[in-house]
Parts: C-alpha cells; sequence; structure tokens
C-alpha cells in the first residue's frame, strides 16, 4: 500500500465544500448535496478510502451527468404502520435516501422505543456506518443494511449473483468510543479491489475470483471477470457462512422493500435505474434499561476484551470501530487523506466547472 505520506492532506471544511460545488453543478439541491459531502468525507476521515470522494466520479456523477440518476429525487413515505415504513428514493442519490430513511426511523423510534424503515428505488449510499452512527446523537442503537450491485459469487459459483452486501451496527459508549461494526458480507469491498487496482497492486488470492470461480490475485480479473468471495473466502474456509449473511441482507434490504436483488439490482453502468434497496433500525436504550447503566455495562465489554490475553506479538486488541476512531481524531487534525489519483481527478473537475480550489 502507498504511504499516508503521498496522499494530498485536505482541511475537512474545504473537501466537504468541494465536494457539495461540484454536486450542485451537477443540479443537485444544496441541501442534498451536503448530505452527500458529508457522507463521502466521513468515510476518508475515518480512514475508508473505499468509500469515499474516490467514488464520487466512479459511481456517482456519471450517472448525473448521463441523466441516469435523478438529481433532485423526492425521497417521499409510500407506506408506514406503527413503527415501520417504506419509503421511496426517486432513484436519487443513496445518500440522500439513506440520511431521510434512517432520519425517518429514529423519528419512529423516539415514539415507540423500536423502529425499522426500509428504503427502495434508491442508489449506492456509500458507508454503511454512517447511517448506523446517526442513532449515536439520539441516544439509540443503530442498524443499518443495505444491498447493491452483484459482485459476490456464491459458494461453489462462478457468476456474481450477491452484492457485498455491508452490516452496520452502532452502540453507543460511556467513557469509551461507540462500537461501530461496519463490514462487508464479502472478503472485503469491492471499493477496496478498486484500490488496489488503482495502485497496480496484487490482492490476496483468497479476496477474489477469475472467470473460472478459481482464486486469483488480479483485481482486474476480479474486477472485470470473476467476482469477490462471500466473507471466508472459498468454500473449505467456510464462506458458505459469508453467503448466507449476504443472502439474508438482500432478502431484508431488497426483497421486502420492494428494490431489486440478486441480479435485478443493476449496476451504476447500466442505462436503467439500479433500485438499491436498504434496510435500518433503531432502537432506544432507555427501553430496556437506563442509558447510564447501559453505557456503563457498554464500557466494561470493551474494557474487557482488550484486556484479555494477547496473542504472540499483538501489541493490542481492538473493538470494532476503534481504529476509525482513531484515524478520524488524527485526520481531523492534519487534514484528511486523499490519493494523488483521487486528487489530480477533483483538481480536473473543480478546473473544468470553474470551481475555485483549496491549494
Amino acid at each position: 500500500m502507498s504511504s499516508q505520506e503521498e496522499y494530498q492532506r485536505v482541511p475537512l471544511p474545504a473537501l466537504q465544500e468541494l465536494v457539495c460545488d461540484i454536486l450542485i453543478r451537477y443540479q443537485v439541491p444544496k441541501e442534498h448535496a451536503i448530505i452527500v459531502a458529508d457522507v463521502l468525507t466521513s468515510a476518508d476521515l475515518r480512514g475508508v478510502e473505499s468509500h469515499g470522494v474516490g467514488r464520487l466520479f466512479s459511481y456517482y456523477l456519471g450517472r448525473l451527468e448521463r441523466g441516469l440518476m435523478n438529481p433532485r429525487a423526492h425521497v417521499q413515505v409510500m407506506r408506514q404502520i406503527g413503527s415501520t415504513a417504506v419509503l421511496d428514493g426517486d432513484n436519487g442519490l443513496g445518500h440522500v435516501a439513506g440520511y431521510l430513511g434512517m432520519e425517518k426511523c429514529l423519528e419512529l423510534a423516539a415514539q415507540h422505543g423500536l423502529a425499522i424503515t426500509v428504503v427502495r428505488n434508491s442508489n449506492h449510499y456509500g458507508m454503511a456506518g454512517y447511517y448506523a452512527m446517526m442513532a449515536l446523537g439520539k441516544n439509540m442503537i443503530g442498524i443499518s443494511l443495505t444491498n447493491s450491485q452483484p459482485l459476490t459469487i456464491p459458494t461453489y459459483g462462478r457468476t456474481r449473483m450477491l452484492g457485498t452486501n455491508p452490516i452496520s451496527i452502532a452502540f453507543p459508549g460511556g467513557g469509551e468510543e461507540p462500537f461501530v461494526l461496519d463490514m462487508a458480507t464479502s472478503v472485503v469491498a469491492i471499493g477496496k479491489m478498486e484500490v488496489y487496482r488503482r495502485k497496480d497492486l496484487p490482492v490476496p488470492r483468497h479476496w477474489g475470483a477469475d472467470r473460472d470461480g478459481m482464486p486469483t490475485s488480479d483485481p482486474n480479473e476480479v474486477i472485470e471477470h470473476g467476482g469477490v468471495f462471500p466473507l471466508g473466502g472459498p468454500a473449505e474456509n467456510s464462506g458458505y457462512k459469508g453467503y448466507g449473511l449476504a443472502a439474508v441482507v438482500d432478502i431484508l434490504s431488497g426483497v421486502l422493500s420492494g428494490a431489486g436483488f440478486l441480479t435485478g439490482v443493476l449496476r451504476p453502468v447500466d442505462e436503467d435505474p439500479c433500485n438499491v434497496g436498504h434496510f435500518f433500525a433503531a432502537m432506544q436504550v432507555d427501553a430496556f434499561m437506563p442509558l447510564h447503566e447501559f453505557t456503563d455495562r457498554m464500557d466494561q465489554f470493551i474494557r474487557q476484551l482488550r484486556s484479555s490475553p494477547r496473542a504472540k506479538g499483538a501489541k493490542q486488541i481492538f473493538v470494532a470501530g476503534e481504529k476509525e476512531f482513531m484515524q478520524e481524531k488524527r485526520n481531523r487534525q492534519l487534514g484528511v487523506p486523499i490519493h494523488p489519483k483521487v486528487w489530480q481527478s477533483l483538481r480536473d473537475e473543480a478546473k473544468r466547472l470553474g470551481l475555485r480550489l483549496w491549494e
């Protein structure tokens, strides 16, 4: 991997403003552009560059420019019963549909203690953890799932059938940082494959398969012809467990919401709406016990894990989200690291659109 010294460090407000201004030039309303910019830059801020501003060009601007995605989507509730709701994303930016879908979920959870919302007719929504973490500001537990274009091959298969279908769950902490799980149900997200291809690096062979379903270290072969293995890798490494998890996410996000599922979720390069589906859940902690009691117990949980015996040579045991919070703190001080190729694309686009660029 390239060292961080090769990256361009950009102050977070300047990066958000640039991404926002670019989106506005593509006819995205400012209030929506602000949401998208925040989701994308939050990923880079937390060290998740596979879901950061680098995807602005490969996923979003191209579809907006070609008229394949609605820049001024009107996300609306289509059905609501009790503490559940179904929203339609109007084929707009997935970040907007995701944000409004989770916002509705939090609103219902505040009334009922527990709520679930699903979204259909959406697009790729970026980092799943962003939406789960929205619950933390409300002292709630948040869950965020989404399906995606087929990139993962089922166990014993060689054809892409499932997305990388991430799962994110966020739990508030007390003295400790929140516990935030954010994981693909594939061995890796396709965005990580793209990062390796961008850097002309081979990938570990258990990450993905070639066109015959066999392991390969060539990211181009995985991206262009083969597919990503489900979590666990090939069958002999229990990849069927990741396969099952990916299917569950697709059922909850796609089948239940009325969105596309399996090969019915289209790719960003396709000419029809992608029809991605999302699933959100939120629960009030104090519906189960006083908040302070829960956060105290979470702190104990985290500290016990951290203080358990380490493997030989290991310096530290981490819990989910801990490394990302460390990255976020560092990058807020030093600036958000942007890969030189991504930075050049941002510079070129800003110049083409006549936008002022931070230097």
